[in-house]
């Protein structure tokens, strides 16, 4: 794992996917991380109600774009939203997909490799907003108002030029829903169960 060094570029991935049940397609996930060169699968966590799936993975960005492009490709292929169920706010089968650097990666080329990747699923016929430091408006820099509404609302969305995607399509994709991409600073969340 020499990629993995104190002198390596780390860019770490956390992509949420809108599939928590079936292990089949979430198997299908792990293994595309791990079969990836210079990429370290770090953590997943499923949850049933929530329909959903983080997966962390980190490494050399060029290798760690390649690996998150994958998966949207898989997703597409994968996951239906018109089926999708779920408690967790979501607009499509890959929710969202923050890009976090690490280690000798700035911010600014967080940015870059997070437009990178959101060209490539654009013009896999995805809607792509992007979110946080590689936003382009204020109406998309925080991820609560873009995907307010969730996957129901975007037909309609997208009738409104102010949420316009800033990549890929700008109209309704049923399948797949739209997805988020951005640079971020790292994050840490916690749920609390209430009774």
């Amino acid at each position: 794992m020499n990629y993995l060094t104190a002198e390596a570029k780390i860019l770490e991935c956390v992509i949420n996917v809108s599939e928590g049940v079936d292990f089949t397609i979430l198997q299908s996930f792990y293994y595309l991380i791990i079969d990836t060169v210079n990429v370290k699968l770090l953590h997943y966590d499923s949850n049933s109600d929530a329909n959903r799936t983080v997966i962390s993975f980190a490494g050399e960005p060029d290798s760690v774009v390649d690996a998150a492009f994958n998966l949207y490709q898989l997703a597409a292929k994968l996951i239906d939203m018109r089926t999708h169920l779920g408690v967790h706010p979501r607009m499509g089968a890959i929710d969202v997909c923050p890009l976090i650097p690490i280690q000798h990666v700035t911010m600014d080329e967080a940015v870059q490799w997070s437009q990178k990747l959101a060209q490539k699923v654009g013009a896999l016929g995805i809607p792509v907003y992007l979110y946080e430091h590689s936003s382009t408006r204020p109406e998309t820099k925080n991820l609560e108002s873009i995907r307010r509404g969730g996957y129901e609302s975007l037909p309609e969305k997208f009738k409104e030029e102010v949420w316009r995607p800033d990549f890929g399509p700008g109209q309704f994709n049923p399948k797949f829903g739209a997805t988020v991409i951005g640079a971020r600073d790292l994050l840490i969340a916690f749920n609390i169960s209430l009774d």
